[in-house]
This record gives C-alpha cells, sequence and structure tokens, in this order.
C-alpha cells in the first residue's frame, strides 16, 4: 500500500446507512478513528435522518437527501468547533443515523386485570389487549431524551415502557370515557380514539407519534362471562313456560324410542315432565295459595290514602285510621281539602265517599251546661 492510500484510508468520504432490520430505530455510523473529510458525501435516505453530534452535543440534522458537508450546511456543527472563519481539513464527529418510518405491530396488554366501576355491574375487572403503531417524529430529542450515544438501538429496547405508557394511561381513559361494558365491543374505534389522545402527548415528550393505537379484544373474568352466558340464556329461553313443555316433549320421545322401557318409560317421563312444568308454574305464579282450601286467594283491597291541604301546604297521605284520629283532635274536618290518585283537582273531604266513615265515628257534640 502506497502512502497516498494509507492516508486515503484515514479519511471518510462516503457516510450512508442501508437499513436491512425491520426493528433497528437508530445506527451509528462506524467512524472509530477515522476523520471524516470535509466535502464528504452524506446520503440520507427516505424514512431516514442524519444526526451528527460532537463531544455529546446534538449539533445539525440532515433530512434526506444527497448532502456534501461543508461548514455551510454544517452551521452548528461549525460554531461548537469554532470554526468562524471556515474550515477544509478533516474533521471527528459522531454520526447517527435515525430511523423515521412507522415500527407497526406493536403489541400491548393488561398484565393484571384492571378494576373499573360500570354502571349496570358495579366494581368489575377487565383485561384487553392490542396493537400500536409509531414512529420518530424529533430524532434530536429522541437521541437526546432516549438513545444517548448507544450504537445501536432497536424497537425491543423501548417496546416495555412504552406498552406501560399504553396500559396505564389507556386504562386510566377507559374508565374515564363511562362506556357501559357491554356497550365495549361495539364501540372500540371510539374507545381507541380516546386512549390515543390520552397518550399521544406522553409518546411526544421523548420525539415519538403514536400513529395507530387498536384494541383488538376485551374480556371479563371467566365467572362473569359464564355468568353473562346464562343471563343470555335465560333471554334466549323467553317463556320458561313453553320451555319445560317443550323439554317434557322430548323427555318423551326419548323414552318412546326406548325399547327396554317401552310405554311404561313414556309414561315415567310424562310425569316427570308435568311435574317439572308443574313446579316451575309454581315457582313463577304471582299468586298466593291457601294451603286449607286449595283455593287461589284474590290479592288484598289497595290502601285508601288522601293528601290533605293545610294553609296552603300538601301534607300527608294519610289513610283513613289516621283521619279519623285527626278529625277527632280538631285537626280534620269536612271543610277540609284532600286529594288522592285518579282525582283531577282538590274537593273538600265531605264530597268522598270513602270518607263518610270518618266523620260518622266521631261523638255528637257535649251538651250545653245547666
Amino acid at each position: 500500500m502506497g502512502l497516498w492510500d494509507k492516508l486515503k484510508g484515514e479519511f471518510i468520504d462516503i457516510i450512508d446507512w442501508t437499513d436491512n432490520s425491520s426493528d433497528t430505530i437508530i445506527y451509528k455510523f462506524p467512524r472509530f478513528q477515522n476523520e471524516i473529510k470535509m466535502g464528504a458525501k452524506l446520503t440520507v435516505r427516505e424514512s431516514q435522518v442524519a444526526v451528527f453530534m460532537n463531544e455529546g452535543q446534538i449539533a445539525d440534522v440532515f433530512q434526506p437527501g444527497m448532502h456534501t458537508l461543508s461548514t455551510q450546511n454544517m452551521p452548528i456543527l461549525s460554531t461548537l468547533k469554532g470554526w468562524k472563519f471556515g474550515f477544509n481539513s478533516p474533521f471527528k464527529a459522531d454520526v447517527f443515523f435515525v430511523s423515521t418510518k412507522q415500527f407497526t405491530n406493536q403489541k400491548w396488554g393488561t398484565k393484571n386485570p384492571i378494576m373499573l366501576r360500570d354502571a349496570e355491574f358495579g366494581p368489575i375487572r377487565l383485561r384487553a389487549f392490542g396493537s400500536y403503531a409509531f414512529k420518530v417524529n424529533d430524532a434530536a430529542k429522541f437521541l437526546k431524551e432516549i438513545a444517548g450515544t448507544n450504537s445501536e438501538f432497536t424497537v425491543d429496547e423501548i417496546n416495555e415502557q412504552l406498552r406501560n405508557i399504553a396500559v396505564s394511561r389507556g386504562m386510566d381513559a377507559l374508565a374515564e370515557s363511562k362506556i357501559p361494558v357491554l356497550d365495549l365491543s361495539s364501540n372500540t374505534d371510539e374507545v381507541s380514539k380516546i386512549i390515543t389522545d390520552k397518550i399521544k402527548p406522553e409518546f411526544n415528550e421523548i420525539g415519538l407519534d403514536l400513529t395507530k393505537f387498536l384494541i383488538e379484544n376485551v374480556s371479563l373474568p371467566p365467572e362473569v362471562e359464564a355468568a353473562l352466558d346464562k343471563r343470555s340464556s335465560m333471554g334466549i329461553i323467553g317463556n320458561l313456560g313453553a320451555y319445560t313443555q317443550f323439554q317434557a316433549a322430548n323427555a318423551m320421545e326419548d323414552a318412546a324410542k326406548n325399547p327396554s322401557g317401552g310405554m311404561m318409560g313414556a309414561g315415567l317421563g310424562a310425569g316427570m315432565g308435568m311435574g317439572m312444568m308443574g313446579q316451575m308454574g309454581n315457582a313463577f305464579q304471582n299468586q298466593q295459595f291457601n294451603g286449607n282450601t286449595g283455593m287461589n286467594t284474590p290479592p288484598p283491597p289497595p290502601i285508601v290514602q288522601f293528601f290533605v291541604a293545610v294553609n296552603g301546604a300538601q301534607t300527608g297521605p294519610f289513610t283513613i285510621q289516621q283521619l279519623q284520629a285527626m278529625a277527632m283532635s280538631g285537626q280534620f274536618n269536612l271543610q277540609s281539602l284532600v286529594w288522592k290518585q285518579g282525582m283531577s283537582g282538590w274537593l273538600a273531604a265531605e264530597t268522598q265517599a270513602e270518607l263518610s266513615a270518618v266523620f260518622g265515628a266521631m261523638p255528637p257534640p257535649p251538651p250545653p251546661i245547666g
């Protein structure tokens, strides 16, 4: 190797990065001890930016394109280096390529159930999982806040932090949305937008942009899901009496098909079915049964109650017995205004037939003295 080749090998005149991976966010150009030649060609491809750093300080950031390095297009580095009057000699600086493409299909999920308060079910535990996508929108900030001077930084190194933000802030947003648990599946787009708006600012704080947040599933604990399945089954069954008759008919048909049982089996099945139907009917009839007479007794008559107007104010309601006591003490008379359910307005007590017993029970006035 000649002297010229040796000197030429100490200078870098082409700087670029071809990303062959799918998860590298930051790649440090391997300068090692070599110096960058003034006038070197810097190639920044689409979905990349190049960041120059001098002794730990972020200097110039280059967008996609072909750049010829000079003091004119490196104003910050020129200031840091003290190149006041131009500089054409080789120099040393760290060059970081930052990928600005979207990193998609990043998974998130609750490690443990999240306790929420639902309007229908009360306190309830939920699990949720889904995916999200992000990209770098401020390479200098991301380098400064997260990556530092690592020669290579991948998605795996920040995924845990991003998942924690997604779960903790996302579940807070879900609780604040007040969307009923049973309506979450039909409102996943709305919930996703609420969560995105909640956690996007925290991504921006570290130079990232949350481009997509998807909820793939929200699930309840197994025992709650089992209870909901039973509740759904009851709703599908509907009329329990008709369902019991249907079950009894099936039992009779199965028993009749049994050659060893014959008609005895059919009769037994019918008897069991009718017995079940009778028990179910008794359990769901809203009537009282008199065990002595074997007859259904009618419900008791409703209690008559009246409101009474006293000095322009409504009082009550009072039963007939209470009004009798009030009449005896002089607090209630024939001219007192009364009202009950079904009346169009307030009327004098003497107009109501139900109140005749109140005043009929009053003793006559005492005879005059002497």
